[in-house]
């Protein structure tokens, strides 16, 4: 998140493949003025609620059960001010992903964790160990 930086302030915020929320929990903790989660896994939707409710912040945020791709496909352009995404590691969802969003910019920041050994073209790619954060931006 640190990396993000100032794009954080009152940004609006979508966390793809969110899985307990840590990403988007994080986003709102350092000033993201909403989040929209979007988790297909029926236990990691009851792991993101829990946390919700934990953290109080329930009105700051939108839950969503569906496929990531799917609901990112049926975006407008600059619908958001950042996207995060951490797909499952084992399919080429990373690669889809910033494909769609260079079809459809649905965010002015689209950030992708995927593996390191994965090439994914964006726009700037960071390399942690065998993990890897690549970020696109809006034309």
């Amino acid at each position: 998140m640190s990396i993000l930086g100032d794009a954080l302030a009152g940004a609006k915020v979508l966390d793809l493949y969110a899985g307990s929320g840590a990403l988007g929990l994080e986003a709102l903790s350092r000033g993201a003025e909403s989040v929209e989660f979007v988790e297909l896994s029926s236990s990691s939707l009851e792991a993101l609620r829990t946390n919700v409710a934990a953290l109080g912040v329930g009105e700051r945020v939108r839950v969503h059960r569906g496929d990531a791709l799917r609901f990112a496909g049926k975006l407008e352009p600059g619908a958001f001010d950042l996207a995060l995404a951490d797909p499952p590691y084992a399919h080429d969802a990373a690669g889809r992903l910033v494909a769609l969003f260079r079809r459809t910019p649905f965010a002015r920041i689209l950030s992708v964790e995927h593996r390191a050994d994965q090439p994914v073209s964006g726009d700037e790619t960071r390399r942690y160990g065998d993990t890897a954060l690549t970020f696109c931006h809006r034309p």
